[in-house]
């Protein structure tokens, strides 16, 4: 591993070291066996058992988990309603240049009916047979033709625009109800997000404080033991792939953001969500991506996780619903979850979905 990337890990770490801590040498970015919570004298004892505590982490790991969800939904449906939108100005666009064009045609079409009528209402056809001087006949036939031919397409070019302004208002009309749905979508989203977490920042809130500190303990130990079984399987061992110039772009402007919080469906700069933070990384490298962790995962190219090098990026949990960016050495860069700021972590201390690479 280079200078440049041993630093820029070293000041991540450095910078979550209360959160985060190296551990024994061959077990990168494990956590430390936490220190044994100090068990209550009998004068004060506790109001909530570590059993308990642990069922509440848990049920605040499934709010979180299903507030993500909704964020992923809710981030899709805002992505749909920009592109919708877009297609309802460019058809409107189309709209008033056709009406323009459909306006000239008609005033073209008038202007040759009021000449026919001006020449007394006879077709050119009749004048050129009434004439008395045949080489006007054998030119004029010619002009003829040529008119017949304009008029036929001038009569076919307004049918055309007709029924293409007919079908850019059918597109906008079906763009305008897909936008409408897709508010509704977006609302719905917006309101099961509060939800879920008002439900957790409320089942937190009636945690005393020395239970809060027990519950971190908890929080650090489940995540020690997940990334611990993950590198203890040897997977680094395999992992040696090198940033490309574009993932090390990426990595610099997501690891710029540390500490800085959470927040459902904002991509900066001073706020961000999950996929937020991935899609506005690899934007900043010159590489746009999908919005959402949701659609990274659909449309990036898969790699497999012995191949993935710096500024991939993890999907997590079986829906998909987070995205991290790795950074090197069994570590990655991250926007949690509500209540936390974009954070250094272990690879192994969520349940990894697979590896997307922007830039393959």
């Amino acid at each position: 591993m280079g200078s440049g990337k041993r630093g820029l890990i070293a000041a991540a770490v450095t910078v979550v070291c209360a959160v985060t801590v190296l551990a024994a040498p061959g077990a990168a970015f494990a956590a430390p066996s936490p220190t044994p919570s100090t068990s209550p004298s009998s004068s004060t004892p506790a109001t909530v058992s570590n059993k308990d505590l642990e069922a509440v982490r848990k049920k605040l790991e499934k709010l979180y988990h299903d507030a993500a969800g909704a964020t992923d939904e809710y981030n899709a449906a805002e992505e749909a309603a920009e592109k919708q939108s877009a297609e309802i100005v460019s058809l409107a666009k189309k709209i008033v240049k056709g009406q323009e064009k459909l306006a000239e045609l008609k005033k073209r079409a008038g202007a040759a009916a009021a000449a026919q009528y001006r020449s007394g209402g006879l077709p050119d056809e009749a004048h050129l047979m009434l004439s008395d001087d045949p080489q006007a006949f054998l030119d004029g036939t010619g002009r003829v033709l040529q008119g017949q031919r304009a008029t036929k397409g001038l009569l076919a070019e307004m049918t055309r625009t007709q029924q293409d302004l007919e079908q850019y208002a059918k597109d906008a009309s079906a763009q305008w109800q897909k936008l409408e749905a897709g508010r509704k979508a977006k609302a719905a989203a917006k309101k099961k997000i509060k939800k879920q977490i008002a439900a957790a920042e409320e089942l937190e809130s009636q945690l005393e404080e020395e239970e809060k500190e027990r519950l971190a303990e908890l929080e650090e130990q489940a995540a020690y033991k997940a990334q611990t079984a993950w590198l203890d399987s040897g997977i680094l061992k395999d992992i040696k792939g090198k940033a490309s110039k574009k993932g090390r772009e990426a990595l610099e402007y997501a690891t710029a953001q540390l500490g800085k919080p959470y927040e459902w469906g904002a991509e900066g700069p001073k706020t961000y969500d999950c996929s937020g933070l991935t899609s506005q990384a690899w934007a900043s490298a010159g590489r746009g991506i999908p919005r959402t962790s949701q659609e990274q995962w659909k449309q990036l190219k898969r790699i497999d996780i012995k191949d993935m090098r710096p500024g991939d990026l993890i999907i997590y949990n079986a829906d998909a619903s987070h995205v991290a960016m790795y950074v090197g050495d069994g570590a990655i860069v991250h926007a949690p979850r509500p209540g936390r700021t974009v954070t250094v972590a272990g690879a192994g201390t969520m349940p990894i979905l697979g590896v997307v690479r922007p830039d393959a």
